[in-house]
C-alpha cells in the first residue's frame, strides 16, 4: 500500500524532472494503471499539460519537425477590386511529443487517445498571406498515438491576398500563393515538412471541393524557402494554387445576348439605305444595348480593364458608327434628290477602285462631273435610282411627249442630274458594303476568341 502511494506521488515529480532538464530527458512511458475502459485517468498527463508553453523536446538543440497539409473544400469568393480570395481549408498539422508515450499491450489495447487542444503545445503554424482575423473554433481535440504522435486538424476560413488578373475575365485562371510559417520558431527550433504528397492535396482537394459552379481547382504545386529576417531564418513551405473560372454563366449572360443585338444590327443593313424605318430601328437596338450593359453591370468586374469590357466598347462602337452612317446616308440620298452636288474627283475615284478595280485611274473628269463616262449599268452592284428620285426622260422622250420647251442644253443638265443622283446612290450602297464587311469581320473575330479563349 505504502509502495503504490509512494508510486502515485513520485511520478509526476519525475516527469517534471525530465521536463525541466533540456538534454538530459528521455522519452516518458505512461504507468498503464492509469488506463481503463473508461479512458485515461484524469490526472495522468497533468504534468504534460501544465507544460503546454514549453515546446516538446527532451533535447532544445534538435528542431521540432511539424508535417503540414490541407485540403481545398471550397473557394467561397474573388474579390477582383480588393485582390482578396475567400477558400476554406482544412489545416492539418502533425508533430511528435516525446513526452507521451505508453505500450498498447500493457494499456487494454488502447492505441489513441483525444485531448483539447487547449491543454496541449500547438505549434504556431500561419499563412502570411491571411488578412483576416482568425476565426477558428474553440475547443477543438486532438488526437494522439501511443508513440506520442499528436494530429491536429483545424478549420479555417482563409481570406488571403493574391494578385488577381482579370484581363481575360470571364475565361481567366488565376494563380494564388499560401505561404506557411512560424511566426516565432526559427529553423532552430522548428522545421516544417510534408504530412501528405502535394499531389495527394490536390487530388483531394480536386475531388472535393464545392465553387458552385463559378471556379475549379486546377493544380496545387508546392516550393520549399527560408525566410530571412535579420539575423533570424524561418522555415516555409509555399502553395501555388492555380483555380480558373467557369465561363458557362458569363457566356450565357452576357456575350451571347451581345452578340444576338450587333447581329440583328448587322442584318439591319439590308433595309433599302433610303428607307425611313432604318433609322428608328438602328435608334431602338442602340438604346436595348444600352439597358442591356446597365443590367449586366454586376457581373462585370468592378476593377480593371477586361476583355470583355472591351468588346462591349466595341459592340457599342460599332452601332454607333452603324448609327451615325445612317443618319449621314439618309440625309445624303435627301441632298441627291433634290439637288445633287458634284463628286470629288478623288471621291469618284475611290468609288471606282471599290466597285471596279480595274478602272482606279479614270480620266480626269471634266466640270460639274460631266462626262465621267459611269453609268450605273457600268457599277457592278449598283440599285437604280428610287423612284422618289425620279426619272429623268431623255431626248427621244421628251420629243414624243411634245416638249416644245425643252432644249438639248436642259435636256443634257437633267441627265448629268440624274447621273450625279446615280452615283451618290452608288456611293451610299458602297459605304453599307464596307460596314456591313467589317460588321461580319468583327463577328468572326469575336466567335473566334471566345471559342479559343475557353478551350485553352
Amino acid at each position: 500500500m505504502e509502495g503504490s502511494w509512494f508510486h502515485r506521488e513520485r511520478f509526476p515529480f519525475f516527469l517534471v524532472l525530465s521536463l525541466l532538464l533540456p538534454g538530459r530527458g528521455s522519452a516518458f512511458t505512461i504507468n498503464c494503471s492509469r488506463f481503463g475502459q473508461q479512458g485515461v485517468y484524469t490526472t495522468v498527463l497533468d504534468s504534460v499539460f501544465d507544460r503546454k508553453a514549453f515546446r516538446p523536446a527532451t533535447n532544445f538543440s534538435i528542431p521540432t519537425l511539424v508535417n503540414i497539409s490541407f485540403t481545398m473544400s471550397a473557394v467561397l469568393d474573388v474579390d477582383e477590386q480588393l485582390q482578396l480570395l475567400s477558400s476554406f481549408l482544412w489545416l492539418e498539422m502533425v508533430w511528435d511529443n516525446p513526452f507521451i508515450r505508453w505500450n498498447p499491450e500493457e494499456c487494454e489495447g488502447i492505441t489513441k487517445i483525444s485531448v483539447a487542444t487547449k491543454n496541449l503545445w500547438l505549434p504556431d503554424i500561419f499563412i502570411t498571406e491571411f488578412m483576416d482575423v482568425d476565426k477558428t473554433p474553440k475547443g477543438l481535440k486532438a488526437y494522439i498515438n501511443n508513440e506520442g504522435r499528436i494530429r491536429y486538424k483545424k478549420p479555417m476560413k482563409v481570406t488571403s491576398i493574391c494578385e488577381l488578373d482579370i484581363f481575360y475575365f470571364p475565361f481567366d485562371q488565376q494563380n494564388c500563393t499560401l505561404t506557411f510559417s512560424s511566426f516565432l520558431y526559427t529553423v532552430e527550433s522548428m522545421l516544417l515538412g510534408m504530412e501528405k504528397e502535394v499531389w495527394e492535396i490536390a487530388d483531394t482537394s480536386r475531388n472535393i471541393i464545392q465553387t458552385h459552379g463559378e471556379w475549379e481547382l486546377l493544380s496545387i504545386s508546392k516550393a520549399t524557402a527560408k525566410l530571412s529576417m535579420g539575423t533570424n531564418l524561418y522555415d516555409q513551405i509555399i502553395f501555388y494554387v492555380a483555380i480558373r473560372r467557369s465561363p458557362r454563366l458569363y457566356v450565357i449572360n452576357l456575350l451571347v445576348p451581345s452578340g444576338f443585338l450587333v447581329a440583328i444590327d448587322a442584318l439591319s443593313f439590308f433595309l433599302p439605305a433610303e428607307s425611313e424605318n432604318r433609322a428608328p430601328f438602328k435608334i431602338t437596338l442602340l438604346l436595348g444595348y444600352n439597358v442591356f450593359l446597365l443590367m449586366m453591370n454586376d457581373l462585370l468586374p468592378i476593377s480593371g480593364t477586361p476583355l470583355i469590357s472591351v468588346y462591349f466598347a466595341l459592340c457599342l462602337s460599332l452601332m454607333v458608327v452603324s448609327l451615325l452612317e445612317t443618319i449621314f446616308i439618309t440625309y445624303l440620298l435627301h441632298l441627291a434628290t433634290t439637288q445633287p452636288p458634284p463628286m470629288p474627283h478623288w471621291l469618284h475615284s475611290l468609288l471606282l477602285c471599290c466597285t471596279s478595280p480595274k478602272k482606279c485611274c479614270p480620266a480626269a473628269p471634266q466640270k460639274g462631273n460631266t462626262g465621267l463616262g459611269l453609268s450605273p449599268t457600268h457599277l457592278p452592284g449598283v440599285k437604280e435610282p428610287v423612284e422618289s428620285v425620279g426619272k429623268v426622260p431623255g431626248l427621244k422622250e421628251a420629243e414624243l411627249n411634245g416638249c416644245p420647251g425643252s432644249t438639248r442644253a436642259q435636256q443634257e443638265d437633267k441627265a448629268q442630274k440624274q447621273h450625279l443622283v446615280s452615283l451618290w446612290v452608288q456611293f451610299s450602297h458602297v459605304m453599307d458594303t464596307l460596314l456591313f464587311r467589317l460588321y461580319l469581320l468583327f463577328m468572326a473575330t469575336s466567335i473566334t476568341t471566345v471559342i479559343v479563349l475557353w478551350n485553352t
